[in-house]
């Protein structure tokens, strides 16, 4: 019970994470590696929040979502100002962000937050820590599921898909990609500073292999959706953004168990890994082929018909 506890928090604040990057690698369709600086930026700026100033970890979390932001609209102005490639924006960002995190936790690669107040109730009560994260994870789905049916929301969504419709409606597809990254590195940053609430700690390397993270939820979460499509049709309720948090708590699921049947920390790589290739196979699948529906009694009107 404990375990499936600890997977569903971490699962949903690895989530708000995952949204963040599916913003970036679906909606603009740009490679943004900044994130894994700005996740532990999140935690940085929640540590020196929190325990040199002794301040509100409610604040804690805002300030994290400002310095996300930043950070983003760093990466868009690389990018969309200076011309450069997008991947190479991000990893510039995520190597500057490195030195500036250590001198935000006060020249420290790690920094306890133990006797800090902090989202979450010190000793036991895990529902409780489960309700705070989803009362994070569901602010941040029903914004940006709010934001997205919004005139900007859908511009948004058109620069991924088509430049010229944008540019054709008299707007500047640059801002608006500039508008996508803050978006996305300020909800990274978001889930860094729940994270390390959570954990107890801020470290300067814990954004390490986080937007592989981010993306093997995004891909689980869309292949479970896209089977769910074929077997049962559109589901009008399920949005991409609860896909993307499906997707994540399962991932958080898979290495839970990876680590119980005896697999050991350096092995969970090779694993995120093997979960990544393996949605990304399922992913390129066409589920129309396999027929899913005749899989699970969905066809069987159409096979009585044929039999008459």
């Amino acid at each position: 019970m404990e375990i499936l506890q600890t997977v569903m928090e971490q699962g949903l604040i690895y989530g708000i994470l995952a949204v963040g990057v599916y913003i970036t690698y679906r909606i603009l369709n740009l490679a943004d590696l900044s994130v894994d600086g700005t996740f532990p930026l999140g935690a940085a700026v929640t540590a020196a929040w929190l325990v040199s100033k002794g301040g509100n970890p409610i604040v804690a979390c805002l300030l994290a979502l400002i310095a996300g932001g930043l950070a983003g609209l760093v990466t868009g102005l690389l990018h969309v100002g200076l011309k450069i490639n997008s991947l190479l924006s991000g990893i510039l960002v995520m190597m500057g962000l490195y030195s500036v995190n250590i001198r935000v936790m006060d020249n420290s690669a790690n920094v306890p937050l133990n006797s800090a107040n902090i989202i979450f109730p010190r000793y036991g009560k895990s529902e409780i820590r489960i309700l705070i994260v989803l009362a994070f994870a569901l602010l941040v789905k029903l914004g940006i599921d709010l934001f997205l049916k919004t005139k900007r929301g859908f511009i948004l969504r058109a620069v991924g898909d088509n430049e010229q419709l944008v540019t054709s409606l008299a707007v500047n597809k640059n801002s608006v990609k500039v508008l996508g990254l803050v978006i996305a590195n300020a909800l990274v940053a978001l889930s860094g500073s729940i994270f390390a609430q959570s954990q107890g700690y801020s470290d300067a390397g814990m954004g390490t292999g986080m937007v592989v993270t981010g993306l093997a939820a995004v891909i689980i979460g869309e292949t479970i959706l896209k089977i769910s499509t074929m077997i049962w049709g559109k589901l009008s309720f399920i949005k991409a953004t609860t896909a993307v948090f499906l997707g994540a708590v399962l991932y958080q699921g898979a290495i839970a168990l990876a680590m119980r049947i005896g697999m050991v920390q350096s092995d969970l790589k090779l694993v995120t890994a093997i979960i990544v290739a393996l949605a990304l196979s399922l992913n390129g699948v066409s589920f129309k082929k396999l027929n899913l529906k005749s899989l699970v009694g969905g066809d069987n009107s159409a096979s009585n018909k044929k039999s008459a």
